[in-house]
C-alpha cells in the first residue's frame, strides 16, 4: 500500500493531483469520476473513488462549477430603441449570468437588415451555447428558426406569442393593459387616447386590444382618432400626443403604450400649456426608469424587465445543461403590477 503521508501536502487539503498520482490514473480521469461522467473504464472509476475515500478527498464544487461555467457562453442580443428599457434587460442578464458564472455575451443588431440579421445569427451560433432573444427579434421566425437548427437554444422575453418551439419569460400583456386602462375609466375619464407600440410586436397587439376591450367592458365607444401609431420611442409619442392633442375634441387622459412615450406625453402637454394631471392624465406601461424621470411621475404597469432577463437565464442555462436530449419548452409568466402615482386625476364631471 502506498504511504498515503508521503504524498499529501501539510496543513493542506488533499488535491486531484494526489489522488490521481494515488489512484495511478491522470487528473482528468479523477475529475471526470467525480463530476459523474460516463465514458470511465470500471476499474478506474473503482480505483479513484477508493483513493477519493482513503485519502479524504472533498472536491472544490464551487470550482467545478466554476470550471464548467467557463465553458458555457450565453448571449443576449436586442435592438431594442428604449434605452431605459434595455438597462433593466442588462441588469437583469448580467445578475442572471453572474450568479450561474456563465459567460455572457451581449451584441446588438441595431441598423441590420433582415438578411444581415440572418448572416449574424449564423455565424453566432458556431460561438454560444444559448440564446436570450427579447423583441423584437424572438418575434422574427428566420432568427429563431436559424439558431434552432444549429442546435442553440432559445428564450425569448416579453414576447406577446407563446411557442411550442422556445421557451419565454413574459407578463400578460393584454390583462395588465385592460387594467389600466380600467383604472382610468374608474377616475372618471371616457375619452381616453391609446398610443399604440411597435407594429412588428406582438405585445403590442396584445395591449392594443386590452385598451379597446376595458372600453367596451364600460360602454364606452371606441373612436378610431383617439388612437395613434407609435414604435415604443420617445419621439414617436411626441409625435402620437401632438395629433391627439390637437383634435377638437382631445382626450382627457392617453395611454402610451410604454414609459419613454407617455414620458414625451407628458413633455407635450407641458409644452402646450397643460397641467399634468388637472388637464390631462397619462399612464405609461413598463415601469422603467423613465417613469419617475418626469413630474409627475407616471402610474404606469410594473413589467419586472430585470427579473424576466434573469429568469430567461436560468432557464436557458437548465436547458444547456440537462443532460437529457429531450427539449423542454417553458413558458413562463410573471405576474405584473399598476403602480399609482401622481399622473392621473378625475376626468372632466
Amino acid at each position: 500500500m502506498k504511504n498515503n503521508k508521503a504524498i499529501r501536502r501539510k496543513g493542506g487539503a488533499v488535491t486531484i493531483d494526489e489522488v490521481a498520482h494515488h489512484a495511478g490514473v491522470s487528473p482528468m480521469t479523477v475529475s471526470r469520476v467525480v463530476n459523474g461522467h460516463a465514458g470511465v473504464r470500471e476499474a478506474n472509476r473503482d480505483r479513484v473513488m477508493r483513493s477519493v475515500r482513503e485519502l479524504g478527498y472533498r472536491p472544490n464544487m464551487a470550482a467545478s462549477a466554476l470550471a464548467a461555467a467557463q465553458h458555457t457562453c450565453i448571449a443576449l442580443i436586442y435592438t431594442n430603441p428604449s434605452s431605459s428599457y434595455l438597462r433593466e434587460l442588462l441588469v437583469g442578464a448580467l445578475r442572471g449570468s453572474a450568479r450561474a458564472a456563465a459567460q455572457l455575451v451581449i451584441a446588438t443588431w441595431d441598423g441590420l437588415d433582415a438578411a444581415e440579421c440572418l448572416a449574424a445569427a449564423r455565424q453566432l451560433s458556431n460561438s454560444v451555447a444559448g440564446v436570450v432573444l427579447p423583441p423584437p427579434l424572438c418575434e422574427s421566425e428566420a432568427i429563431v428558426s436559424a439558431f434552432s437548427q444549429a442546435g442553440v437554444p432559445v428564450v425569448s422575453i416579453a414576447s406577446g406569442h407563446f411557442s411550442d418551439t422556445i421557451s419565454c419569460v413574459r407578463i400578460d400583456d393584454y390583462c395588465a393593459s385592460r387594467e389600466v386602462v380600467s383604472h382610468l375609466i374608474e377616475h372618471g375619464h371616457t375619452r381616453i387616447g391609446y398610443i399604440k407600440g411597435d407594429p412588428n410586436q406582438t405585445a403590442s397587439a396584445h395591449r392594443w386590444q386590452g385598451y379597446r376591450d376595458a372600453l367596451a367592458d364600460a360602454g364606452i365607444a371606441y373612436d378610431d382618432k383617439l388612437v395613434q401609431p407609435g414604435h415604443f420611442t420617445y419621439r414617436s409619442g411626441l409625435d402620437a400626443a401632438e395629433r391627439l392633442l390637437a383634435l377638437r375634441r382631445p382626450p382627457s387622459a392617453i395611454f402610451a403604450s410604454n414609459d419613454d412615450m407617455a414620458s414625451a406625453v407628458v413633455s407635450v402637454a407641458h409644452r402646450r400649456g397643460l397641467d399634468v394631471p388637472r388637464d390631462l392624465s397619462v399612464v405609461g406601461f413598463d415601469d422603467t426608469s423613465a417613469a419617475t424621470m418626469v413630474w409627475p411621475e407616471l402610474t404606469t404597469i410594473h413589467q419586472p424587465v430585470a427579473t424576466m432577463a434573469d429568469t430567461a437565464i436560468d432557464i436557458l442555462l437548465r436547458e444547456i445543461r440537462r443532460s437529457s436530449s429531450t427539449h423542454t419548452v417553458v413558458n413562463h409568466v410573471l405576474p405584473h403590477q399598476l403602480v399609482r402615482r401622481s399622473s392621473v386625476a378625475r376626468g372632466p364631471a
